[in-house]
Formats: structure tokens, C-alpha cells, sequence
């Protein structure tokens, strides 16, 4: 594999010989796919065995499980090639490196939430790699750069872009200067393992605002409709006719709020939404019970047998209900931006349709739109029931796709 310039840049920033060398930190950020992760993982740990023996590193997904998929499986085979040996302990989410004589060890660590940031107190580090650091809480990474105490330690970034007023942006990247840092930004064309035709596909992969962070790298605000895309002339058709070959429903559960159900049917490797159930219990002046919800649900499969009922995993109770059927009954994945990603996805690539005969899916697909107030990224929380459980299906779709690795490869950032 040749690197392009920008990739030799992440390797040798460190180097003596680099105009960069007396910086503390490196961020590098940008588009999916355009080799960031494989150039960061290698230059870190060739730093690390380059400058030090007997330290300990520290190596940092959104989760462990994210952390060994992204970096180790990007590093370990490079690693394999230049000869240098290592031993991996799972348990310990540990990695020994031995090279030259010299032998250090790099912990792996999740920074998933708040309470991420108890787990790295009390260690010291050499230096630190935060990949995917936009998705991590603000406490844990910077309790991982406050472990990093040992004389000639450094910080290493890496991240896809998010909105622009997101705490990483304003205070690292904009900063950066400030901070002493190296700041690279990487489009597709700094990676010259992607052929012309893979930087096609992944193009047409995204819209909105996901296509202007992921391919074009930009820090831009989530803003307008969320599917702006979809058009209900060009993108909706009849219900198709006869028998499908499998169907799923998808359920947003709701007793104050609406309650929503999409019955989803197959045919070859489209699915489409063949009809729905949508019931507002303020409008009808009425609550439901959970066993009136439950026969409203076989009520749309109409005889039918489902392969999976995926449900708003906060609904317990519902759950519990429709299991007693003998329903196949699974909890949705309910990561929101992650499954309006998927799900745009695969509604622009023809995966799921929308049938006409789904009036309340089709109107809160016109109405559903960011939340331009919220500092994070989310959309409004109005017109999101059918939204919600389309998503549910979306992932559920994208998890039966990938097979047993959906969770490191469905819902989390796509590799940068």
C-alpha cells in the first residue's frame, strides 16, 4: 500500500526531521474513507515504540468492542508486516508491543457515557489515541488527556465531522493553534487505496446533512427536514399486489403519545411499507389499553406471520404482551442519529419504500425536521412516531444485513 502526502504527514509528524515535531497534539478529521484511521493507528503506535519503553498507552472508541474493530484491526496487520510482535489480552482489553528490545503496553477503553470517565482515572499514560473523540462525552476525554503526565506525551484525534457547535470543534479544532496542535483535514482523494468507482458509491451513499459531514468533511448544522431528499411523487407506489415473501412490523409505542406500527413485507430484496396503524389516543379522546393495542397489531397482520415485531424498547410492558402471543418480539436499537442515518440510507438506495396507503408515514416524512435550536444534533419531537418506528426497522434491517457484527458495523460512525 503506497500513502498519499497527507498520510506520511499523520506517520512522521513526531519525527525529528518534521516541521511539526515540537507539537503536543494531532487532530485529523474529515470524510469517511479517506484513510485517516489506518495512518493514526500506525503513526501511534510507531511513536509509542519509537520513544518509549515500559510505558503504558491508552486506545479509545466509543466502546471497546468500536476501538478493537476501528484500530487494532486497521494496525495489527501492518504491524505483522514490519515484523513487530505483540500479544493481545482480551480480558484485560490489553495489548503488549515488544520491538527493538523495547516493550510497552496499550489498554483499550470506551468512552460510551458519563460514567466512562471513572474507568481511566488513576492511570498514567504516555500518550493517548481518541478515535471517533466527537462521539465520546466531553469528561472522558478529558480525563484521558489529563492521564497523559509522562514527560514527552501527546494527544492523538481522529473524528468524522459534527455540527458546529459541538464542544470538540469549538475548543480543539478552532483552537488548535492555541492548543499547539496539528491539525490535517482528509477528504477521499488522501486515500489512494479507493478507487474511483468506491468514491462514486459512497457519494451517492449519503444526502443532506450526512453527505456534506461524511464526504465533504464539513462541520455543518443539521438543519430542514431530515429526509429533504424524499419525494413522494417520484419515491412513493402502491401497495404491491399478492403475497410478500416475509414481514416484520415495527412498533412506536404510545398512550399519551400516538402509537404507531408499520407492517413491512418483502419482495426480493426490497421491502416496502405495506400498510400501517396509527392510533392518537388525544385526538380520539381515549387511551388504549395493552391488550387492545395487541389485537390492533394482529389486527394488521391480518394472518399473516411475522418474522420479528421490533418495538420502542422502552415499551416493557407492551412487550411482555405481545411475547404472550407467541409473537417473535425483538427491543429496537434506539441510537436516533446513527438509525436516521441508516435509514436515509436505505431509503435512498431503494432498500425500504413507502406505499401510498400510508397517509401518517408519508405526512411525517413532510414535517420531520431538525431541531436548529439544540446545541446537539436531534430532530424535533413532534410528527415522529412512524419516523421512529421506520428507524427501528431500518436498523433492524441493517442488523440482519451485517449478520453478527451489526452492532460494531450498523449503528456506530462509518470508518474514516
Amino acid at each position: 500500500m503506497r500513502f498519499s502526502e497527507k498520510q506520511k504527514q499523520v506517520l512522521t509528524w513526531w519525527c525529528e526531521a518534521s516541521p511539526a515535531h515540537g507539537r503536543d497534539a494531532i487532530i485529523c478529521d474529515g470524510a469517511v474513507r479517506s484513510g485517516k484511521t489506518v495512518c493514526m493507528a500506525l503513526g501511534f503506535i510507531c511513536w509509542a515504540m519509537a520513544r518509549f519503553d515500559g510505558a503504558q498507552f491508552g486506545i479509545c472508541g466509543k466502546s471497546v468492542i468500536s476501538a478493537r474493530r476501528n484500530v487494532l484491526a486497521a494496525v495489527l496487520p501492518w504491524l505483522r508486516r514490519l515484523g513487530i510482535r505483540w500479544t493481545e489480552h482480551r480480558t484485560e482489553h490489553l495489548l503488549e508491543i515488544s520491538c527493538a528490545g523495547r516493550r510497552n503496553r496499550f489498554y483499550l477503553f470506551g468512552g460510551y457515557d458519563e460514567k466512562s470517565a471513572a474507568l481511566i482515572q488513576g492511570i498514567t499514560f504516555a500518550g493517548v489515541l481518541l478515535d471517533e473523540v466527537v462521539l465520546m462525552p466531553r469528561s472522558f476525554v478529558e480525563q484521558a488527556c489529563a492521564r497523559c503526565s509522562v514527560e514527552g506525551a501527546r494527544l492523538w484525534f481522529n473524528c468524522n465531522p459534527e455540527g458546529p457547535q459541538h464542544w470538540f470543534y469549538r475548543e480543539w479544532i478552532l483552537k488548535a493553534r492555541e492548543r499547539n496542535t496539528l491539525y490535517l483535514h482528509f477528504t477521499m482523494e488522501d486515500n489512494p487505496a479507493l478507487s474511483e468507482a468506491v468514491r462514486r458509491r459512497y457519494r451517492n451513499s449519503y444526502t443532506g446533512v450526512f453527505y456534506r459531514r461524511f464526504i465533504l468533511g464539513e462541520w455543518t448544522q443539521a438543519q430542514g427536514l431530515v429526509y429533504d431528499f424524499f419525494d413522494r411523487s417520484a419515491d412513493c407506489v402502491p401497495p404491491p399486489e399478492g403475497p410478500c415473501e416475509e414481514y416484520v412490523v415495527s412498533v412506536d409505542y404510545g398512550t399519551a403519545n400516538p402509537a404507531s406500527f408499520g407492517l413491512w413485507g418483502r419482495r426480493g430484496k426490497t421491502w416496502y411499507r405495506i400498510a400501517e396503524y396509527y392510533y392518537a389516543s388525544r385526538r380520539e379522546g381515549r387511551q388504549k389499553t395493552d391488550a387492545e393495542y395487541v389485537e390492533d397489531l394482529l389486527a394488521l397482520l391480518g394472518g399473516r406471520e411475522a418474522a420479528a415485531v421490533i418495538v420502542d424498547p422502552s415499551a416493557a410492558s407492551f412487550i411482555e404482551a405481545l411475547r404472550r402471543t407467541g409473537l417473535r418480539v425483538q427491543r429496537a436499537e434506539n441510537d436516533v442519529l446513527s438509525g436516521i442515518r441508516i435509514t436515509a440510507g436505505m431509503l435512498k438506495e431503494k432498500k425500504i419504500v413507502l406505499c401510498s396507503n400510508c397517509a401518517d408515514c408519508l405526512r411525517e416524512m413532510e414535517l420531520y425536521c431538525w431541531n436548529e435550536a439544540s446545541a446537539r444534533d436531534a430532530p424535533r419531537k413532534e410528527n415522529d412516531h412512524a419516523m421512529d418506528e421506520m428507524r427501528y426497522f431500518a436498523v433492524y434491517l441493517a442488523r440482519r444485513e451485517a449478520g453478527d457484527g451489526f452492532f460494531a458495523a450498523a449503528v456506530t460512525r462509518p470508518a474514516g
